[in-house]
């Protein structure tokens, strides 16, 4: 077969395998399924996109739509008055473990890059304060449980922990406001066993979110 030129572009069925994802359709256009969940362009070129297989070709939107009738009850709220580099890993947790919405509180700009592109998959909201925020709690009906080892903060194995809830977390190293803790019907914290005074505040939420999970989530769905 002779090299392509300009004139003779490349049959996609030739392309090297990718190295993650999936190359185009087997089969070629002929044997494209007809559901209209699938993108046609991920169709002809492949699908190398951080989904789950069962999402493999699907466009965003039918993804996005596909999540919402199966999300969480859950919210993660996040204060960002320091401009925590922690956000974006926030939220690819807050993907992965299906929570409802991530409610970013103060400062709109975040580390989007740390969210490896789920945050396209997952309802992003933004207050621009505390008292913002916490009045939408309470519109809602939401109990706002708070995550930082304060005085007086409950070890979370322990604590009750509602099926319908916001999970406040607050920035890297200085944790919540004074104004946040006091937003919160609830204060949680994570058992530490060791010389550190905090863990990594990504990691922090990914370990809430996995024991509301743990409690609340039904493994089938």
């Amino acid at each position: 077969m002779q090299d392509p030129t300009p004139d003779q572009p490349a049959d996609p069925a030739d392309a090297a395998p990718p190295t993650h994802g999936v190359g185009p359709w087997p089969g070629g256009s002929d044997a494209w399924p007809a559901d209209p969940h699938y993108d046609p362009e991920l169709l002809a070129h492949g699908d190398t996109r951080n989904v789950v297989d069962r999402y493999r070709y699907w466009h965003m939107e039918a993804i996005v739509a596909d999540l919402d009738t199966r999300r969480h009850p859950f919210h993660v709220a996040i204060e960002n008055w320091q401009h925590d580099m922690n956000i974006g890993s926030i939220v690819r947790s807050a993907n992965a473990f299906l929570a409802e919405t991530v409610h970013i509180i103060g400062r709109r700009r975040w580390n989007r890059r740390g969210a490896m592109v789920t945050d396209r998959y997952q309802h992003v909201v933004h207050h621009d304060t505390v008292e913002e925020f916490a009045a939408w709690a309470a519109a809602e009906g939401i109990p706002v449980v708070a995550v930082d080892n304060t005085d007086g903060a409950k070890p979370v194995d322990r604590a009750e922990l509602p099926a319908r809830c916001v999970l406040l977390f607050g920035a890297e190293g200085p944790g919540l406001s004074d104004a946040a803790l006091a937003a919160a019907s609830a204060h949680v914290e994570i058992t530490q066993y060791g010389s550190t005074r905090s863990i990594n505040a990504g990691a922090a939420a990914a370990v809430i979110m996995y024991e509301w999970c743990r409690r609340h989530a039904d493994p089938v769905r």
